[in-house]
C-alpha cells in the first residue's frame, strides 16, 4: 500500500493544495504518481477531487502536455476560487504553443488574436466581463483613479488593491500598460505633450489593428476603448473596499 493510499480525500486534497501553492511542481508529480489509478470507489472520490484535478492541470502545464491540460480544464466546473489560477494555465499554454508555432515571442496583438482563437471554457470562466479576472467594478475604480493620477504610490496601489479584490502586482500592471496605451495613442494622434500629462486620458480610442482591454490578459470580449476623462487632474476619489469576492 503507497503511502498516498493512507490518506483520506481531504488529506490528498490538503496535500495537493500545499504543493501546489508553494510551487513544489516536482514533489507534486511525485505524489499524484503515488494515487491509486484503480476502479475502485477510493481512487474515484480521490481523483475527481477538484485539488487533484487542479494539480494534475499544473503538472501538466509544466510537462508541457498542453492537449491533456485542455482536456482537465473543459472537462470539470471549477469553483470560481480555482479560475486565477486556472485561467493562467489556459492562456499561457496557448500563448506558448503560439510562439513556437511563429519562432518569435508574441506581442500584444498576436496574444489578443491568440485569446480570441481560444477563448477561455466556461469551466474555468464565469461569463463576467473581466480583464483576467478584473469585474468591471474592479476596473471601473482603477480608470476613476487614473484620470486624477496615473502615477499612483506604493502605498496607494496598495490600498487600491484591497479597494478592488486585485493584487498590488495587477494594480500596477493595470496602471503601466494604461499609461503605455495612451502614449502610443498620442504619437498615432500625432499630438505633442510632455511630463505625466503626456499619460492622462487621451479621449480617443486606439485606432491600432484591435480594440486592446484593460489588460492584456483579459478574456475576448472585454470593452477595450480608452475611457475620457478631464486633463485637469483633481483629487484622486475616496476608495471603498469592495472585498474579495471577485475570485
Amino acid at each position: 500500500m503507497t503511502m498516498a493510499m493512507r490518506f483520506s480525500a481531504e488529506q490528498v486534497a490538503c496535500v495537493c493544495e500545499v504543493l501546489l501553492q508553494g510551487g513544489h511542481i516536482d514533489r507534486l508529480t511525485g505524489f499524484l504518481n503515488s494515487l491509486p489509478s484503480s476502479t475502485s470507489l477510493y481512487s474515484e472520490a480521490i481523483q475527481n477531487q477538484e485539488s487533484v484535478l487542479k494539480a494534475r492541470a499544473a503538472v501538466a502545464f509544466h510537462r508541457g502536455a498542453f492537449s491533456e491540460l485542455y482536456v482537465l480544464l473543459e472537462g470539470f466546473s471549477f469553483s470560481p476560487r480555482s479560475h486565477p489560477l486556472l485561467q493562467q494555465l489556459w492562456l499561457r499554454a496557448h500563448y506558448l504553443e503560439a510562439e513556437r508555432q511563429r519562432g518569435r515571442p508574441l506581442g500584444a496583438v498576436g496574444k489578443y488574436r491568440v485569446r480570441r482563437k481560444f477563448p477561455l471554457p466556461r469551466t474555468i470562466w464565469d461569463g463576467e466581463e473581466t480583464s483576467y479576472c478584473f469585474k468591471e467594478k474592479s476596473r471601473s475604480v482603477l480608470r476613476e483613479w487614473y484620470c486624477h493620477k496615473p502615477y499612483p504610490s506604493p502605498r496607494e496601489k496598495r490600498d487600491l488593491a484591497a479597494a478592488t479584490g486585485l493584487t498590488a502586482t495587477q494594480v500596477s500592471n493595470w496602471f503601466k500598460n494604461r499609461r503605455q496605451r495612451d502614449r502610443a495613442a498620442h504619437c498615432r494622434s500625432g499630438e505633442q505633450v510632455s511630463g505625466p500629462q503626456q499619460f492622462l486620458c487621451s479621449g480617443r480610442t486606439s485606432g491600432g489593428p484591435f480594440q486592446s482591454s484593460d489588460d492584456d490578459f483579459s478574456p475576448p470580449g472585454s470593452p477595450g476603448a480608452l475611457f475620457p476623462c478631464s486633463h485637469h487632474p483633481s483629487p484622486p476619489p475616496r476608495l471603498s473596499h469592495m472585498g474579495h469576492s471577485h475570485f
